[in-house]
């Protein structure tokens, strides 16, 4: 058997060109038994050994996996998740290293090496150390071990608080610029509605315009886990928006994987959307989400717009603290997001010079900046231009897409 992705599809075909990656996430609540509460070893074992079928097939395979805190519960015999941050910590410090164990463990057992790569969103946010990552995952391909990312939990106080790594593996996905992303989860796809509450709901097979979807999303994760329904769609829209076709699947029986490479209607797909760019930098900046924004005027959303670049004088207000040269989103006056860019000046300068001219630059700060607050060459523009946006919703602890207030 040999498989790699078609030009047309992205489906599996027999002797298409290219090394593609694959990047699978598995969550807690597929790594744990859900009547014994111990770890689901044969589960586990059948999804090793499935990506050790698509590594010895000549794919790049990248594994996701939650667990961490989950798995430190479990060593120290506790029966659902604490509420104090420290105390995720310090669980996730101790089960990071029993999920690692096992992994290890069962990899050596079929022949195959595994590493941790243990991110923050910080770190992705970061160009420098974004590059630094992808020569680490790209030596590790070289020397044919599979890489095994989960989120820093120790110091990721945020990610512990809000996130779950659904947007982590987006991220990933798209910094690699992988072939697809599959998710594992506890259900068998994206339902019109909640298939627990509604017995007449339907299973979505493909979604080809996610910004058009319309369905229920109140499920929630489990009692070890962070994630849901809600945290997959962000994730789609991340992944799709970066070109990464991305699909939710049934986490019951990992050979699911092979049958999703191979084309077969599984789970729920969502189609990669058309990236208008190819430059590196863009589709970095593309699969960031951005958690701090400029809101701008007409003239200057008019501007950004027609491919042009941001003065300070079109910046109306600032929402939230940041450096320089990070992620920011771009929106008009009535909150819609409809671009994000790399910024040259940190939130403390823009503060002094929003609404100035940039020849007043030395004037307000004292020193000569840029000329620019985000040069054209640093923005991407949103395909469709929606009162949504990736923004940190503290209440529902994802990164969800909507309106800002």
């Amino acid at each position: 058997m040999s498989f790699s992705f078609s030009h047309e599809d992205d489906a599996i075909t027999e002797n298409a060109p290219g090394n593609p990656t694959i990047v699978i996430k598995v969550g807690t609540s597929s790594l744990v038994d859900a009547n014994t509460g111990l770890p689901a070893l044969s589960k586990i074992a059948c999804l090793i050994e499935n990506v050790c079928i698509l590594k010895r097939q000549k794919l790049n395979v990248v594994l996701v996996s939650s667990g961490a805190v989950g798995f430190g519960c479990l060593a120290l015999n506790l029966k659902e998740r604490p509420s104090g941050v420290m105390m995720k910590q310090a669980l996730a410090a101790t089960g990071q290293a029993k999920l690692m164990e096992l992994y290890g463990r069962m990899f050596n057992s079929l022949g195959e090496s595994c590493a941790q790569v243990l991110l923050t969103y910080e770190n992705l946010g970061n160009r420098s150390q974004h590059k630094n990552a992808i020569n680490t995952f790209e030596a590790l391909f070289k020397l044919g071990v599979v890489p095994i990312v989960n989120e820093n939990d120790t110091v990721a106080v945020e990610e512990l608080r809000f996130g779950d790594n659904d947007c982590l593996s987006a991220m990933v996905a798209s910094m690699l610029k992988a072939k697809h992303l599959i998710i594992l989860t506890d259900v068998d796809g994206l339902y019109t509605s909640n298939p627990t509450k509604d017995p007449e709901a339907k299973r979505i097979e493909v979604v080809e315009d996610i910004e058009s979807l319309n369905v229920d999303v109140s499920s929630k994760g489990s009692s070890l886990g962070t994630g849901g329904m809600a945290t997959k769609i962000t994730a789609a829209k991340l992944a799709t928006a970066s070109g990464v076709r991305m699909s939710i699947v049934s986490a019951a029986d990992p050979a699911v994987i092979v049958q999703v490479l191979k084309g077969d209607k599984v789970g729920t797909l969502f189609k990669k959307r058309t990236l208008k760019t190819s430059k590196d930098k863009k589709r970095w900046i593309a699969g960031l989400p951005a958690r701090q924004f400029l809101y701008l005027d007409k003239g200057a959303v008019s501007a950004v717009m027609k491919k042009k670049s941001l003065y300070a004088a079109g910046i109306q207000k600032i929402r939230g603290k940041f450096p320089a040269n990070v992620a920011i989103g771009l929106c008009d006056m009535k909150g819609n997001v409809f671009a994000q860019g790399l910024v040259n000046y940190s939130s403390v300068e823009l503060d002094m010079l929003k609404g100035k001219q940039m020849n007043e630059c030395f004037e307000s700060l004292g020193y000569y900046g840029a000329e620019c607050v985000i040069h054209r060459g640093n923005i991407v523009l949103f395909q469709v231009v929606l009162p949504l946006v990736c923004c940190v919703q503290t209440t529902a602890h994802f990164y969800g897409f909507r309106k800002l207030r």
